[in-house]
């Protein structure tokens, strides 16, 4: 059984393969004070309420958050009695190797992405993921990540609104009834809502033009069916993309004898 750990900056999901298909997703809050131990007390318990065997002998980490990762390696090696692959590590080997500048850190969940948008869609992407930040990443024909376009992500861009002018409140992200809004929630509401309609079509197109080719656009991320509502913005939505790319590389590490 494969464990599959993607921690972002603000959450860390947990995901277990049997070899066929996954059991589960758990989330956890991202914390880089959490021990090892505290990481097994609430995975373990979360397994045995599902009545899962917990006979895991692999795991793989995608992680935004470098402080996580040093407990998460522990939790692998204390508790499973396995050396995890690290996404991102010289050690953990990608299908196809990212082609950018030179001395250039791709983010660990990006190349995920790109490696799990290529199996599935095939060659020439734009991979657009809502997290923390909102990303864009271009997969060339071979499915290498090439670059890409990385923005404020919804709810960081609405609390940093609400720290930068503190008469305005929290509000829920939802598509509005109007664009005009008449009271400030619904202005808050348009602005954030027609405001990431107009990036998403924007950049992509800018993308499409430079690319001179035509290119899927595969949408992930807990808020990607908010703006999936008959704008035709993405030829796809996929919520496991990520814990899928996690597989595939543990698949092909292991299969190049790396694992």
């Amino acid at each position: 059984m494969l464990l599959c750990i993607d921690t972002g900056n603000t959450n860390t999901v947990f995901s277990i393969w049997d070899g066929e298909k996954f059991l589960a997703h758990w989330r956890i809050a991202t914390d880089h004070r959490r021990t090892a131990d505290e990481y097994f007390v609430w995975l373990s318990t979360l397994i045995e309420g599902q009545k899962f065997n917990l006979d895991i002998d692999a795991c793989i980490i995608s992680s935004t958050a470098p402080r996580v990762v040093f407990n998460l390696r522990v939790l692998c090696s204390r508790y499973f009695d396995t050396r995890p692959l690290v996404v991102g590590k010289p050690d953990c080997l990608l299908p196809v190797a990212p082609r950018v500048d030179s001395g250039t850190v791709v983010g660990p969940d990006r190349l995920v992405n790109t490696v799990g948008a290529f199996d599935r869609h095939g060659p020439d992407l734009i991979v657009v993921d809502f997290g923390t930040a909102t990303t864009f990443d271009v997969v060339d024909g071979d499915g290498a990540y090439i670059g890409g376009v990385i923005a404020p992500g919804v709810n960081l861009s609405l609390e940093a609104l609400h720290m930068g002018a503190a008469s305005l409140p929290h509000v829920d992200v939802t598509m509005p009834a109007r664009v005009i809004g008449t009271n400030t929630v619904a202005c808050i509401q348009s602005g954030i809502f027609w405001g990431y309609i107009g990036l998403v079509d924007g950049v992509v197109r800018k993308i499409r033009a430079e690319r001179d080719r035509p290119m899927q656009v595969i949408a992930t991320g807990g808020l990607a069916p908010l703006f999936d509502q008959g704008f035709d913005l993405f030829d796809a939505i996929e919520d496991d993309l990520t814990m899928h790319g996690l597989r595939l590389i543990h698949d092909y590490n292991k299969e190049m004898g790396n694992g």
